[in-house]
């Protein structure tokens, strides 16, 4: 058993829905620690420190200041280094074309926020559900 569970790295710039994600997953008792940053371009610098551990999964908004999450989708699926970690989009966007711009850069799943705290407990459920298995030993 790993001493230190790895960080999930939470790309967010409005700070109630960061905080709806924190409830949420300690709701789940997921004990791994959020890594929370505003923007692509702070993720990016995150994720290219090597100083910080790599995240387990990335949570991410597409519609934020200074770089988007369709253009952070396009830089870190196009790196070899982290283009395996598993990119879930959490958006208020109803646009068809963020959806399928975002399955065709390679995300692991694309979850309408909701604004109801109780159906985004439930879809962290899934996401936790996928996790566990994603985690058992080979």
């Amino acid at each position: 058993m790993r001493s230190h569970a790895k960080p999930i790295l939470l790309i967010e710039d409005d700070q109630i829905d960061a905080m709806t994600v924190r409830r949420a997953l300690k709701e789940l008792h997921v004990t791994n620690p959020v890594e929370h940053v505003e923007n692509g371009e702070e993720a990016l610098a995150y994720l290219h420190d090597g100083g910080k551990s790599r995240p387990c999964l990335i949570l991410l908004d597409l519609n934020m200041p200074v770089m988007g999450g369709i253009e952070f989708l396009g830089v870190t699926k196009g790196d070899a280094a982290l283009k395996r970690i598993p990119v879930v989009v959490l958006t208020t966007s109803d646009e068809q074309r963020d959806k399928v711009e975002s399955f065709d850069l390679g995300v692991a799943g694309y979850v309408r926020k909701p604004v109801d705290y109780k159906q985004f407990v439930e879809i962290m459920r899934t996401i936790d559900a996928y996790w566990t298995v994603s985690e058992q030993p080979e």
